[in-house]
């Protein structure tokens, strides 16, 4: 389900902006930074970078590792 929302002008070119760098439309950058920014308040003692690194870690695909027995 979508729902339309207003936003200030600034922002939205900013989102675009950064949407294009990104390679995202900009309704996936304005929700990837209410992600980020929600996470963030939810762990205000983790710096942002960290917060950052770990969400695109969690939405990269990878394969379980298995340690090799001796």
């Amino acid at each position: 389900m979508s729902f339309s929302i207003r936003i200030a002008d600034a922002l939205y070119d900013a989102a675009r902006s950064r949407a294009k760098a990104e390679m995202r439309s900009v309704p996936q950058q304005v929700a990837y930074w209410a992600m980020v920014g929600r996470a963030a308040l939810d762990n205000p003692d983790l710096p942002i970078e960290f917060i950052r690194d770990t969400l695109v870690a969690m939405q990269e695909e990878s394969e379980p590792f298995e340690l090799p027995m001796s």
